[in-house]
């Protein structure tokens, strides 16, 4: 057990815990960040996807050792920005969600590729949403909601 000092959505935060347990279990069951999911467990369905110093990362393969003096953002940061507005009005006005389970993952690799691009192309928008799984709505309305974002982004 060691004392974890990190900046979590802003605010300094420290706890006592295992360097070797999962960020995703720490924002979960510490802080009580449920918009991170737990999906496959193994990095393959980008239901857990974070910030980690303005990088996405899948939180189920990132152990607290790794995030020490970090910064980390959640789809509950997110969601305190301007940009998540747009973002989340894209993907109901294009009807990208369904059951909801994959859409913080969807929103936070939308929200890196507003970061990465001002005019991605089709294939810079799927290569971008890969890391992430949807079993219900169908990409085509999520692509469809990202390119929406695009529209809307030029003035912030």
């Amino acid at each position: 057990m060691r004392n974890v000092e990190f900046i979590l959505n802003g605010k300094a935060v420290s706890l006592e815990t295992s360097l070797s347990r999962r960020l995703l279990d720490v924002l979960r069951e510490d802080f009580g960040l449920t918009g991170t999911k737990e999906g496959c467990g193994e990095g393959e369905c980008g239901a857990c996807v974070v910030f980690l110093d303005g990088e996405l990362v899948n939180s189920c393969l990132v152990p607290m050792n790794s995030v020490i003096g970090k910064e980390v953002q959640t789809i509950e940061g997110l969601a305190q920005t301007k940009r998540y507005r747009i973002i989340e009005d894209a993907f109901v006005m294009a009807g990208a969600v369904q059951c909801g389970f994959c859409t913080p993952g969807m929103v936070m690799a939308t929200e890196y590729l507003v970061r990465r691009y001002k005019h991605p192309t089709n294939e810079e928008i799927r290569e971008g949403l890969s890391g992430n799984i949807c079993r219900c709505t169908g990409y085509q309305t999520i692509l469809e909601a990202v390119k929406r974002v695009f529209e809307e982004v030029e003035d912030l």
